[in-house]
Parts: C-alpha cells; structure tokens; sequence
C-alpha cells in the first residue's frame, strides 16, 4: 500500500509491428520504417488540447482527489515505520488493526472513483485517435512507398530518418482534428485503447520525471550570488 496515489500499471503494446508477408527468399521491395504508436498519438494537437480540457472540465474532481490523497497520506503516515514513503508488508498489519482502517478504506475507494472519472476521460480521448491510427499509418506508407513497420524498441539498430512517428502525427492532425472528452453512459474502452493509454500514461510520467530531474540540477548548478557587503 503506497501512501501517495498508485501509477498506472506498465501496459503491453498491444499494436503489434506492422510486416509484409513474403516468402523467405524475396527481396522486399520498399522501404523499411519504424514509428511508435503511443509517441504518435501524444504529438497530436487532439490529445494536448483533450488533456487541457480535462484538467478544466473535471478539475472539481481532480481537487477532490488531491484532498483526500493528503488526507490518506497523513493516515498512512504513522505506520510507515521506516520512513520509505510505502508501506512494507511487515507494516500493513499495525494499519489494518487500527482504528483508522475503515476510514482507509473508504478513502481509498473514494480515490479510485475519481482517478476512473479522470482516466475515462483521457481514455475516450485516446481511442478517438487511436482509431485513425491505421488509416495515418496507411497514408504515410504509401506516399513513401514503406512496405514493413516496426516498432522501434524491435530493432537492434535504425538507421537516421527511418522513424515515421513524426509524419504518422501530421496525419494524425488532418484526420482527428479535436475529439470529445465526456465518454457517453454505455461506452466502455477497448482493449487496445487501455494499452496504448497506459503507455502514453507512463511516457509523459516518465518525462515528467526527467523534467524535475533537469531542473533541480539546473538549480544546483547556479551559483550563489552574495549580496555586496556595505562599509
């Protein structure tokens, strides 16, 4: 049991590399490309401004969320005996015999409606895109005459330019212009869209990171002015 809100769990890529089928002795005839579906999705004008949308349209939601994370997290603080941030298996049976438990729970539950809120949002976004995907990736094939795709993390080496990610987004941008952000009563996601949300949900964790990271040595490394000393 973590004291700060649970990250998406890392999700397979379930689009699987795009290859022509051919018999083992045929030269391909083409040009061969890479492109990442999720990278491509997440450069799209579509998702950064259904990301935007978001964060207004549901921010009572999101504020909800943050307050009852902080107030699980002073909860949970007491039991985190050595001080890790999480609590350890050997620390979970002091939290489920105490007095706060139930409150723990519902907090918990309470947390996890509205992340569901927040993420079906976001979902219904990503699978508005997603489903143009393979109409983009067909575009861009053909005009530059790519007969095989792959996944860049298939390859043990790619050559410069060979990456189509870019292009697959322009694309993108043409054909899904904007999407909606409040999925209807009865939609439920597909399989693909929750794998490839959950990739783009750890891409931009992951470069949030990187960025907090970048700054703080960018802090550390400024030098401390000294203010001048009067006579």
């Amino acid at each position: 049991m973590k004291l700060t809100s649970k990250l998406l769990a890392t999700g397979a890529l379930a689009l699987g590399a795009l290859a022509a089928t051919a018999p083992a002795t045929a030269q391909v005839q083409g040009n061969i490309a890479t492109a990442n579906v999720s990278r491509a999705i997440i450069g799209t004008n579509a998702l950064q401004t259904a990301y935007n949308q978001i964060g207004t349209t549901y921010a009572p939601q999101i504020e909800q969320r943050q307050a009852k994370q902080q107030q699980l997290t002073t909860l949970l603080q007491p039991f985190d005996a050595n001080g890790n941030g999480q609590l350890d298996d050997a620390e979970l049976p002091a939290v489920q015999s105490s007095t706060s438990f139930a409150q723990i729970q519902t907090l918990e539950g309470e947390i996890g409606a509205l992340n569901n809120q927040v993420n079906a949002a976001r979902l219904y976004a990503v699978e508005q895109i997603l489903a143009q995907y393979p109409a983009a990736l067909t575009e861009v094939t053909t005009q530059q005459n790519i007969v095989v795709v792959f996944q860049p993390d298939t390859l043990q080496f790619a050559a410069q330019g060979t990456d189509i990610t870019g292009q697959v987004t322009t694309a993108l941008n043409t054909r899904v212009p904007s999407v909606g952000i409040v999925p209807p009563a009865e939609w439920r996601p597909a399989r693909e869209s929750a794998s490839i949300f959950q990739e783009i949900q750890q891409t931009l964790l992951a470069a949030q990171l990187q960025q907090a990271r970048q700054n703080a040595a960018q802090q550390q490394q400024q030098p401390t002015t000294q203010a001048p000393v009067g006579r």
